[in-house]
């Protein structure tokens, strides 16, 4: 019932974007899953497993979380188009709210194979809903946790040190944002981040030499995007272009 996404775009020879599967992260995932589906095999919340034996409802737990995850994804990918990175709070409720309908429609579906459509009426369905947000919210609250100490573990100080070092060169509000890219203008440069844009003083040659151990790459003759700022790459009349999470399009030669 959480949105976790396990694909990563990389940065390959002169930026050709490819998903490559983290098999780490997904055994962590996978790990996951199965800890949730345990705790909820335990305690049965509303009693859904009924007195079946604990085997399946590990199982069945399991299922619906699949379920959820899978029903979640599509939440998170609106929060994004909604606003782009979501808020966490938005992420969750979104997510949280697509993970229901999707288990709820699964759940009154079994129901309705079971005991019959007239045992179990169609005016159920909210008070399902309702029972299973509580249980979708809950998690996806847990797994956005879970992935924000994931992310920083990721993160090491030797790729972190330069980010963090070139940022040091903006104004106070800016030295905690993500750096997303740096666009050359005149003997001015651009820099792109998660908290907006801000002009220095600066060339790009030496910003991309100061940038040299981070994870990213100059992709135009005006142009330094890191990993992180990539959020889509496109083709329009046959020529390659990298998207912002901010929207902007950045060409690459």
């Amino acid at each position: 019932m959480t949105p976790m996404s396990f694909a990563d775009r990389e940065i390959q020879g002169k930026f050709a974007l490819r998903i490559a599967i983290d098999w780490q992260s997904v055994g962590r995932d996978g790990a996951l899953y199965a800890a949730m589906s345990v705790f909820l095999a335990i305690i049965d919340p509303y009693g859904a497993a009924g007195s079946a034996s604990p085997i399946i409802k590990f199982l069945y737990w399991l299922f619906l979380l699949l379920v959820g995850g899978f029903s979640g994804q599509f939440g998170f990918h609106l929060a994004d188009r909604i606003q782009s990175p979501p808020h966490w709070a938005l992420g969750i409720f979104m997510a949280s709210a697509t993970s229901a309908f999707g288990v709820t429609v699964l759940l009154y579906g079994m129901a309705v194979a079971e005991y019959g459509v007239d045992l179990v009426p169609f005016d159920e369905i909210p008070r399902m809903y309702g029972l299973v947000f509580v249980i979708a919210a809950a998690i996806s609250s847990v797994a956005y946790l879970v992935g924000r100490v994931q992310e920083a573990s990721e993160t090491t100080p030797a790729e972190a040190a330069p980010l963090s070092k070139f940022l040091e060169r903006l104004p106070v509000k800016y030295r905690t944002s993500e750096l997303y890219a740096v666009s050359s203008e005149d003997h001015y440069l651009r820099v792109h981040t998660s908290l907006g844009e801000e002009m220095i003083l600066m060339r790009l040659a030496d910003a991309v030499r100061e940038l040299a151990h981070a994870e990213g790459l100059q992709v135009h003759r005006s142009w330094w995007v890191a990993k992180q700022g990539v959020q889509d790459e496109k083709r329009v009349d046959g020529r390659s272009l990298l998207v912002l999470p901010s929207g902007t399009e950045v060409p690459v030669s």
